[in-house]
């Protein structure tokens, strides 16, 4: 019997545990690198190396593969386009991966299927920006390029027309927001097949620390069943709108006067479903494989009460293979994930991820692990 390849666009942790997942279900697995060291480059035996701005690279890539997905936003849309017209099976296809792709086609997509968000619109120059203020109660605002920002970057939230002048000099359009008053940040993550079955995760809480996730929590502690459900179905609803097959998470605020407003789409495995390899009967990896297959979804359902994932952050402290051996005699349920990046502050070279029946226990546990393998601590 011959199983099927699946071609994953960028050489990142995220194809690298997608291929972690492919392993026991039998599915071949390439990835498209761009340099040999790239963290699924390491561990893919079919690794190929290329450019995906490159058409021609994209192409030799997807020759062999029966499905292409992707462990990023970053292929010109056009590409994707001139792939599904040589019969190239494209999962999220362009028309969706657009959403993900670009905030302004995004937020006025969402508007007008009707789901809530932050009051916003593409600017001009400052003084736009400055009368977008007026227009929301005041500063200050948040600017957002609309391609190619990430973990914070391309973000910017400004006090004064003074203060909105850099993201101008990207060269791309600039979209305004409203700063959300918001009590936490809250995901939804759902997996949607192209016939149309869907699975909702747990919603979680991720909390970040200077524009990068730092800690999630599944689920999102004393979130009401009535919020979770709406959260669920807004996730759900978009996927089901904007077409996407594979994995999607929708980032959420939950604000302080009870409301949940969509920040961000990513459609591909993403950070704050990372807790599901060790914490849920099906992980967001297998069941975004099992998706873009079109096989039959997996159980997304917890294993535990809690779960908490903590990413590893690049600081000071290089080997972080010798603190192995503290953080795993200390506690033998931490469960370990690196990456094969080096490490650079700041940089996400692995997460830890504990589970249990006492919250703070198990955070307690996932934050000190963490920490030690990033050398912030010593004991």
């Amino acid at each position: 019997m011959t199983y099927p390849i699946v071609g994953m666009v960028g050489g990142g942790q995220l194809a690298r545990m997608t291929h972690q997942a492919a392993i026991p279900l039998g599915v071949r697995f390439r990835v498209l690198a761009s340099a040999p060291d790239e963290s699924a480059a390491q561990v893919v035996g079919d690794a190929f190396l290329g450019d995906e701005a490159n058409l021609d690279d994209l192409r030799d890539f997807a020759r062999s593969c029966d499905v292409v997905t992707f462990d990023h936003e970053q292929v010109p849309t056009a590409f994707l386009r001139a792939l599904e017209a040589e019969d190239v099976v494209v999962r999220p296809g362009p028309d969706a991966l657009v959403h993900a792709q670009d905030k302004g086609v995004m937020r006025e997509r969402l508007a007008a299927i009707g789901v809530p968000c932050p009051r916003n619109r593409i600017v001009a120059d400052p003084a736009d920006v400055a009368a977008f203020a007026e227009e929301v109660g005041g500063w200050p605002v948040v600017l957002k390029t609309t391609r190619g920002g990430y973990d914070g970057k391309g973000v910017w939230v400004v006090r004064d027309a003074a203060g909105a002048e850099a993201p101008f000099r990207a060269g791309v359009p600039v979209l305004a927001e409203e700063k959300v008053d918001f009590a936490r940040e809250l995901a939804a993550c759902v997996v949607r097949s192209p016939h149309g079955q869907a699975v909702a995760y747990p919603v979680v809480e991720s909390i970040q620390v200077d524009g990068i996730c730092h800690e999630v929590i599944a689920p999102a502690p004393e979130l009401s069943e009535d919020r979770a459900v709406e959260a669920q179905r807004i996730a759900l609803t978009i996927a089901g709108e904007l077409g996407v097959t594979g994995h999607l998470a929708v980032e959420l605020f939950e604000t302080r006067d009870g409301r949940i407003l969509v920040n961000e789409l990513a459609m591909r495995p993403h950070n704050s479903g990372h807790w599901t390899i060790d914490g849920a009967v099906t992980s967001q990896f297998e069941n975004h494989l099992r998706a873009v297959l079109d096989l039959p979804l997996g159980d997304p359902r917890a294993r535990a009460k809690w779960t908490v994932m903590v990413n590893v952050l690049g600081g000071d402290y290089p080997d972080m293979y010798h603190a192995y051996l503290h953080v795993m005699a200390r506690d033998p349920g931490v469960k370990v994930h690196m990456y094969g990046k080096d490490v650079k502050p700041g940089r996400k070279v692995g997460h830890v991820t504990v589970c249990g029946d006492d919250l703070d226990d198990v955070r307690a546990r996932a934050d000190h692990a963490a920490a030690y393998l990033r050398g912030s601590i010593t004991e």
